[in-house]
């Protein structure tokens, strides 16, 4: 069959990267010009055409929004005794932040996100921190999609909007949003120091009620050409202030005595290839560390240590066991331990010198809701004496709930409102190397599992960021419409410690792409699915897996889904975001052996004539990290490169980023159309009516 794509001219440009010659004939893609969006908006026309044909939009938006509970759960924020959060009216208008003396009481409202936004350009609350005093309120507001998100400072009695926020904008919410004092007189944040296409960021100090422009630039040793992330924690008691440095493998990196005037940051653990990843708790900085522990254990830095670097100085409170240790969160006089038991969640309670008091009673196998970077947790905010979590599962919505140590039950604060008629089932695939690659199964209930099955692989595998076995609405609803959902954990991820993390990092990226393959050759092997009925998806990384996979092992696949991808890596060169994160997870650009390399994991680069699986590439037109080109030009190659019979989509929405940041009307309508793009490809029933959402 052909499909009317719109026209699409080549250009005869070379990029030169470390010597090396690499021809791009769709660069003028990366343009935002009236012809690129043209061309962008003709696609989207196409890709919603052929995907709808003969299909109900308004059947699978209602389909989503079904399954579409607390899909991203933001935990109640406590201070001064009263808590916080954002609550969505029933008819979907802005949200409202409340402050009540419970974590989901009535409450007050304190302000309402539409004066922050428009019908056009809806405020979005990317972050939430109230002062430690419970006075101001301090919120993240993205009106694009982005991310990227400006401060705003309410005060809680009146509500009324306070001037003298700080002007810079932060990239996003990576680091928590502000990082207060303890006296709620001011707060660090991390901000861009110029435009956001730049990429240059700093932490910053601003003081409240001071002159106009009270803000300035702290100076913490990270180095001068550092692009990390730098996130700065302050102890309850405000002596100390320690800044942690790196978004995926965070480590304390300087310290500042605040009770002595004038004091300066110093250096504190700087040379460090591994993850500390803790809090103040005292006059110790106690952490969870994969150093000489690969699955991590506790350990306690002496704030005031003259070499905090050297392990041999530090004090070991838990030592490393079978599970993987993740991060821990101080309540009262007690540390919450969080612990993947192959990959479910678990909760250990331990006191301050390390010994077991307890485990949190978890309402089932799942997992705890949980920032993507290991950095981004350490945002937590004041310390208090409830450990309030979400929690959910593969099959069930998401609950929040709260313990206290010496407690035997939890408290459910707001129970799960979806059950998943389905089945959770387990299983290994040996890949080439002999290493078991674990997945998950979810099956719809009933269904035989000896008959080949349409399925669906979701995976990621990078970054140390752990995929978790939690509830994900859209994919919820796939099974709905009959699927099966394979969740796959690819070396790269978090999910089993620092080794299955490193064994797929840099120059053995190569292996999460192997592993991959063996899950789907596996699932086929054993009679699960066949090639004609197994489709992939991935986001951001995960979407570059997506492109490798239907460029080198198109006969696996009947669909590949890359969402928000990152899919050229020679052009990423050109991106100082991208760059960074090439430099640190790929390879070295300023080497021409490392950008040969680069080249044969490149999905941009690996299109070549051949028949491919459809194909359905969706992209936000805001995206900061991925931007909308890589899916143009990935697109625009496949399109001129398929000698077979299933069409080649693309679709860049208005008004969506990265997905952290998507309105909710948009990120409901990217989910319809992928998932009616899924029913159609592979012979799912479908919603056979409008479903009432719940």
């Amino acid at each position: 069959m052909t499909f009317p794509y719109p026209p699409t001219r080549t250009v005869e440009v070379f990029e030169d990267v470390a010597g090396v010659r690499v021809p791009d004939p769709y660069r003028w893609l990366e343009q935002e010009t009236d012809e690129v969006r043209r061309w962008q908006r003709r696609q989207a026309e196409l890709a919603a055409a052929v995907i709808y044909d003969g299909q109900d939009p308004e059947a699978f938006r209602g389909l989503i929004q079904k399954y579409d509970s607390e899909s991203r759960p933001a935990l109640p924020r406590c201070a001064a005794g009263r808590w916080f959060r954002a609550v969505t009216p029933p008819d979907g208008g802005p949200p409202t932040v409340v402050v009540a003396d419970q974590p989901f009481g009535a409450g007050r409202p304190v302000t309402s996100l539409a004066q922050f936004g428009d019908e056009e350009n809806p405020a979005f609350l990317s972050w939430m921190a109230p002062a430690p005093d419970g006075r101001v309120l301090a919120l993240g507001i993205c009106t694009d999609g982005s991310e990227h998100n400006t401060i705003r400072l309410v005060e809680v009695a009146s509500g009324r909007l306070l001037g003298g926020a700080p002007e810079q904008v932060l990239h996003s919410a990576w680091t928590g949003g502000v990082s207060w004092l303890p006296d709620s007189s001011g707060f660090y944040f991390f901000a861009l120091t110029g435009s956001p296409q730049e990429f240059r960021q700093a932490v910053f100090l601003h003081r409240l009620g001071a002159p106009s422009g009270n803000t300035t630039m702290e100076p913490i040793p990270v180095g001068d050409d550092s692009r990390e992330y730098t996130l700065v924690q302050t102890s309850p008691d405000g002596r100390w202030a320690v800044a942690s440095h790196r978004v995926g493998s965070p480590i304390p990196v300087a310290v500042r005595d605040l009770s002595e005037p004038g004091s300066a940051w110093r250096p504190f653990v700087t040379e460090c290839p591994g993850t500390i990843a803790g809090h103040i708790v005292g006059d110790h900085y106690i952490a969870v560390t994969d150093v000489a522990a690969p699955r991590g254990r506790v350990v306690a830095i002496p704030l005031d240590a003259a070499n905090a670097g050297d392990p041999a100085g530090w004090t070991e409170l838990v030592p490393e066991g079978d599970t993987v240790l993740r991060s821990l969160t101080p309540v009262g006089r007690h540390l919450y331990l969080s612990e993947f038991d192959r990959t479910f969640a678990k909760v250990r309670i331990i006191d301050r010198s390390g010994a077991t008091a307890g485990e949190v009673p978890l309402p089932g196998r799942g997992a705890l809701a949980a920032p993507f970077f290991a950095l981004t947790a350490l945002a937590y905010g004041a310390h208090t004496d409830d450990f309030v979590f979400a929690f959910s599962t593969l099959t069930s919505s998401w609950g929040v709930y709260r313990h206290r140590p010496g407690e035997t039950e939890v408290e459910t604060l707001s129970a799960p409102t979806v059950a998943l008629d389905a089945e959770l089932e387990a299983g290994r695939a040996v890949a080439s190397d002999g290493v078991a690659v674990p997945y998950h199964v979810v099956r719809p209930a009933g269904s035989d599992p000896t008959r080949a099955a349409p399925t669906l692989i979701s995976a990621y595998g990078a970054a140390n960021v752990p995929l978790l076995p939690q509830y994900q609405p859209d994919m919820a609803a796939f099974v709905a419409a009959g699927g099966v959902l394979v969740q796959a954990y690819l070396r790269g991820g978090g999910e089993f410690g620092r080794d299955w993390y490193q064994a797929a990092h840099r120059e053995k990226r190569h292996v999460r792409d192997a592993d991959l393959v063996a899950v789907a050759e596996h699932l086929i092997a054993e009679g699960l699915t066949s090639a004609d009925r197994l489709a992939l998806t991935g986001g951001s990384d995960g979407g570059l897996m997506c492109g490798v996979a239907v460029t080198t092992r198109p006969d696996l696949w009947r669909a590949v889904l890359p969402r928000e991808p990152l899919l050229d890596l020679i052009g990423g060169t050109r991106d100082p975001y991208l760059d960074f994160v090439i430099r640190k997870a790929w390879a070295d650009p300023d080497d021409p052996a490392e950008v040969r390399r680069l080249l044969r994991l490149s999905p941009y680069e690996l299109v070549g004539p051949g028949a491919f699986p459809a194909v359905y590439v969706q992209a936000g037109a805001t995206d900061p990290r991925c931007r909308p080109w890589h899916a143009r030009k990935f697109a625009a190659r496949m399109q001129a490169a398929q000698e077979g019979e299933a069409p080649i989509l693309l679709h860049v929405f208005d008004n969506a980023g990265h997905g952290a940041a998507t309105p909710h009307d948009v990120a409901v309508a990217q989910d319809a159309e992928w998932l009616a793009f899924l029913v159609r490809t592979l012979d799912l029933r479908g919603p056979v009516s409008r479903p009432e959402p719940t």
